[in-house]
Parts: structure tokens; sequence; C-alpha cells
């Protein structure tokens, strides 16, 4: 399995903790999603890397509004569409 698709994988093992309504063990492995995924984003163009940003920006808010299900949904679609 290559690193992107483990990335992947794990993104969606992560929205899937936030759909059951399981946030704090969703936090805690987006935390370790995002440690992992940032050395990835790193080798994107220029183009990629700012829409990475854009994406782990939405993805924040959705935690900081506690949007539990928006989180997952950019997790699933948005976050994993980058790898």
């Amino acid at each position: 399995m290559t690193l992107h698709q483990a990335t992947i994988d794990e993104a969606r093992d992560c929205a899937r903790l936030f759909r059951l309504g399981r946030d704090i063990e969703g936090a805690l492995k987006m935390v370790e999603l995002i440690d992992r995924s940032m050395p990835l984003l790193g080798e994107m163009s220029a183009v990629d890397q700012a829409k990475g940003a854009q994406v782990l920006g939405e993805i924040l808010a959705c935690q900081e509004r506690q949007d539990w299900i928006g989180l997952a949904d950019w997790l699933e679609v948005e976050f994993v569409e980058l790898f």
C-alpha cells in the first residue's frame, strides 16, 4: 500500500468516526492524519498546495463549529481528492 493510499484510507476512517458521533476519537485521528499528510502536501504543485490549504482551512472551520458531518464530508471528498 502506498503512502497516498494509506492517507486516503485513514481520511475515510476518520470521517467515519465523525459520522458515528465519535468526535473525540475522530479529532485525535484527524491530528495524526494531518501530521502525516503535511509532507505529502509539500511535494505537490503550488496550485495543489493552495487547494490543500483551503481544504484544511474548511476542515478546521467545521471543527470549530462542531459540524461533524460537514467535517466528515470535507475529509471524505475534498481531502481525499488531493491524493
